[in-house]
């Protein structure tokens, strides 16, 4: 028979499934984190009288230890893509917020499996005091890494099938509209669509856009072209859209870096845009002015994007409760419709 003093002791885990919360919940709660709702701290609280379990000290100290540092997560194993347009003009704007702080930035791709146990172990050592995750696949593992934490975690963009509690995003919806929505109002009806990276928000979330113009205006959307957010990437979606629809009249593409792959593929094949083809990019980055025609794009504000990730990150780690921002887009119109 075992004693008070040889029974197992109830594992953090135990408490996090007994209170219907995550174990990072559970952690946060039991540490007195100040971003965790009442209803989940009570929870937690029952859940822990009721196990009777007893909070490892040593891992209370090392949870509450503040190293003066936040790490930037992106799912991405080339060093070049901090060299992208999209993601350096974000690593801009996080570094211009922080440095109106004291808070240091630590850049991590965590594709791959030496990637990820990276990002574990500055996340259990307490080598960061938050996180922010930019680029989530469906299926990410960083998003299943930032599961199993409970340091403070803001999202750039939201990861597929699922709403996370803090993160900072661009209408893509609603510009993705707009845009579908200026190509019609210049005469076209055979609009096809370039689509994003497959298994990401951003990829559904614009392609619905054009959905849901196309829709409106009485005309059938098209099935997306695959593509993945690359200049090669569109020119390859362009060549198998003009071989399955040589009548189109219209471009969407998610991305300006697709949107300049399909000009020349278009130039290529002696389709003058706009005259036979119109075409329309998102995100409005350098390439856009810079292109031939000058691409008319849906503009989204990068660098804020990554100042008001920063700055929520800050609020947390500063206990207070932020709220989840839609930063707006618009259209700007040049020479490419």
């Amino acid at each position: 028979m075992p004693t008070d003093q040889t029974r197992r002791q109830p594992t953090l885990t135990e408490v996090a499934e007994r209170a219907g919360v995550s174990r990072a919940v559970a952690s946060r709660a039991i540490n007195d984190a100040p971003h965790v709702s009442r209803a989940k701290r009570d929870a937690v609280r029952r859940a822990v009288q009721e196990l009777g379990y007893t909070p490892n000290r040593a891992a209370q100290a090392l949870a509450t230890r503040r190293t003066g540092a936040v790490v930037l997560a992106v799912s991405g194993d080339d060093p070049e893509i901090f060299a992208d347009p999209f993601f350096a003009r974000v690593v801009v704007g996080i570094s211009a917020a922080l440095e109106e702080t004291s808070l240091h930035l630590v850049l991590c791709l965590a594709a791959t499996a030496h990637g990820q146990r990276r990002l574990r172990s500055l996340i259990d050592t307490r080598g960061v005091d938050g996180m922010m995750i930019l680029a989530m696949r469906g299926d990410d593992p960083v998003v299943r890494i930032a599961r199993d934490t409970d340091l403070p975690i803001v999202f750039g963009g939201r990861p597929l099938h699922a709403e996370p509690e803090w993160y900072v995003d661009a209408d893509n919806v609603g510009g993705a509209r707009r845009a579908t929505e200026h190509l019609i109002s210049t005469g076209r009806t055979r609009i096809v669509t370039i689509g994003g990276l497959p298994g990401t928000e951003v990829a559904e979330a614009r392609c619905c856009g054009y959905q849901e113009a196309m829709a409106i205006a009485g005309l059938t959307p098209y099935p997306p072209e695959p593509g993945d957010f690359t200049e090669a990437g569109g020119a390859a979606a362009m060549r198998r859209l003009l071989a399955a629809r040589p009548d189109l009249d219209a471009v969407f593409a998610a991305n300006d870096n697709m949107a300049v792959g399909a000009l020349r593929v278009l130039r290529e094949a002696g389709h003058p845009v706009p005259e036979r083809v119109a075409v329309v990019g998102f995100d409005d980055l350098a390439v856009a002015s810079q292109a031939t025609p000058e691409l008319t794009t849906v503009r989204q504000p990068v660098r804020a994007l990554g100042e008001e990730m920063a700055r929520m990150l800050v609020a947390l780690l500063a206990g207070r409760r932020p709220t989840p921002l839609i930063l707006p887009t618009r259209l700007v119109v040049r020479a490419s419709t």
